[in-house]
């Protein structure tokens, strides 16, 4: 994972990238189409072939070569009814029980359509355009999922994550997609931890805080002690139920996904069913703490390794005490690298903290099994003792050479504000096989990024002078607004050029982006990618900062 966006100012060059409206007879597909729009001449090519795909069934012979498509795709139909019905094996009872969920949720947000709806149908300004395609808009698709719960709050993040996969307006709206949700009565935690750990939870624990620390939509975290060595840890459980909720949502979500393909092939072009899958196998390991697990003591080993343990640290786990649906693990104490005032009070110079922070984190990159991809200011401390503490490895990435090899280039372009050589670092890693024009490319570039020193930190400021959980949120919520308000401008314009970048690509420009916001507020004369203390290649050896 995130009205703060206005505070992210845009380049007059971005507007003429926006995507055109869709007609409100589209419906779900034609928003899936708008997805994956080209450049230019071919973007608006697409559209019409996009909108003509609707437009076959409104008489009679367009019914006729829809019947006639069908029937090509007739040998396909054996593979989609079994693929239809293993999904539904799968699923379970649970299926049904989701769907009356998924009934209500679509009642009551219709509800607040049709409320909306009258009272503006009656206005001199009439309807609003995002109100014309119902529950597909982008603002009650959002309260959907939201009502929904877990799966699609996560799917929602998904598609606030990832601009390169969907349109600019749903991009924008599932920033506001939070993943709050009220806390399990301990009870039942408390089951969940006895049937996870088989045994008395007084022979593993001194003491487990009953009020939770945290509650998300799939974990609810506890603060506790162990019995033996009285360390203090926090508990990560995974919420009842949730395990097959996620199964039956996103296995709906899949079968929708193969029907609409089957039924359009044009789809096909936009890897919709591939994009599912991606998701799915994404959310299946978030509920699987083991993973977490190995990701938080795969960066601890390499920071031992490279001799950053005095510098950094991420939390110890302990493993007899955690299982699939429970993780244990050390916790640490500190304050968010936004919270400056608290830093000075830690550390004679917040800038060394900065400089270890980053070099540990892009050392990463190329040392470690997978990079920390969520180092918002929640998950980025300086702790008591100076070190600095990486938090929730829930999300990690893996970086492929090819594309390390391009982002390096990159990086180094960005330093020393070359575009040209950025835009032909970026149109290596996003190539599509179409010429790219780069010193137009560039030019562009150049716009984007100079709106980076425009975007608003005095809120991050405000909400560093208090140390309290709701400044912290605030924190979050305003980085991840215009973080991704950003990096969209970019994917518009590579777009515009045909280019298509992988999701990696995504993660590693929004993890630079929350740097450069900790650079302006802890070291603001700092240029962090030209920094001789900071390594950023991978053929340099590491600065250490003791």
């Amino acid at each position: 994972m995130a009205a703060a966006r206005g505070a992210a100012s845009r380049s007059p060059l971005l507007l003429h990238h926006h995507l055109p409206q869709v007609p409100s007879t589209s419906g779900v597909v034609g928003w899936l189409r708008v997805g994956s729009l080209g450049a230019g001449r071919d973007r608006r090519r697409r559209l019409r072939g996009g909108v003509r795909i609707f437009a076959r069934y409104s008489s009679s012979s367009q019914a006729q070569d829809f019947s006639s498509r069908l029937q090509d795709r007739a040998g396909e139909l054996p593979k989609l009814v079994e693929d239809l019905l293993q999904t539904s094996i799968s699923t379970g009872p649970r299926g049904a029980f989701r769907m009356a969920q998924g009934i209500q949720a679509v009642l009551g947000v219709g509800g607040e359509w049709l409320n909306d709806f009258s009272k503006t149908a009656n206005t001199s300004a009439g309807i609003p355009a995002q109100m014309r395609l119902g529950l597909l808009s982008p603002l009650y698709l959002r309260r959907l999922f939201e009502r929904m719960g877990a799966t699609y709050i996560k799917l929602g993040q998904f598609i606030a994550s990832a601009p390169t996969f969907f349109p600019p307006e749903y991009v924008e709206e599932f920033q506001n997609c939070f993943d709050r949700a009220p806390p399990v009565p301990y009870s039942e935690i408390e089951s969940i931890l006895l049937e996870e750990l088989q045994r008395p939870l007084d022979s593993v624990y001194e003491y487990i805080d009953p009020v939770p620390i945290a509650s998300a939509s799939i974990a609810q975290v506890h603060g506790a002690r162990l019995k033996n060595s009285q360390k203090d840890v926090v508990i990560k459980v995974l919420k009842p139920g949730i395990e097959d909720t996620l199964v039956a949502d996103l296995n709906f979500i899949y079968v929708v996904a193969r029907v609409l393909e089957f039924l359009s092939p044009e789809l096909e072009r936009t890897s919709l069913v591939a994009i599912i899958k991606d998701i799915k196998e994404s959310m299946l390991e978030e509920v699987d703490f083991r993973k977490e697990a190995v990701n938080m003591e795969a960066f601890q080993r390499y920071i031992e390794a490279m001799g950053f343990d005095r510098q950094a640290k991420s939390p110890f786990v302990y493993r007899h005490c955690s299982t699939k649906r429970v993780l244990t693990m050390e916790r640490l104490y500190g304050v968010p690298l936004t919270d400056l005032d608290s830093i000075r009070s830690l550390v004679p110079d917040p800038e060394l903290t900065l400089v270890t922070a980053l070099n540990v984190w892009f050392g990463s990159l190329i040392s470690c099994e997978s990079f920390h991809a969520d180092v918002h200011a929640g998950n980025l401390w300086l702790l008591r003792d100076g070190r600095v503490g990486f938090i929730d490895f829930g999300i990690v990435g893996r970086i492929s050479p090819s594309t390390w090899a391009a982002m390096e280039i990159f990086l180094a372009s960005f330093a020393t504000e070359d575009y040209k050589a950025m835009a032909s670092a970026l149109s290596e890693m996003g190539a599509t096989g179409n010429d790219i024009d780069v010193n137009s490319f560039a030019k562009d570039l150049q716009k984007i990024f100079s709106s980076l020193q425009e975007l608003d930190t005095e809120i991050i400021v405000a909400a560093a002078r208090s140390s309290d959980a709701t400044a912290v949120s605030a924190n979050v919520v305003v980085d991840e607004r215009q973080m991704n308000a950003l990096f969209l401008d970019l994917v518009r314009v590579s777009e515009s050029y045909g280019l298509k970048f992988p999701r990696e690509f995504a993660l590693l420009m929004k993890q630079l982006l929350y740097f450069d916001r900790y650079t302006r507020l802890l070291a603001p004369s700092m240029n962090m990618l030209r920094d001789e203390r900071i390594n950023i290649t991978s053929n340099q050896p590491t600065i250490r900062m003791d």
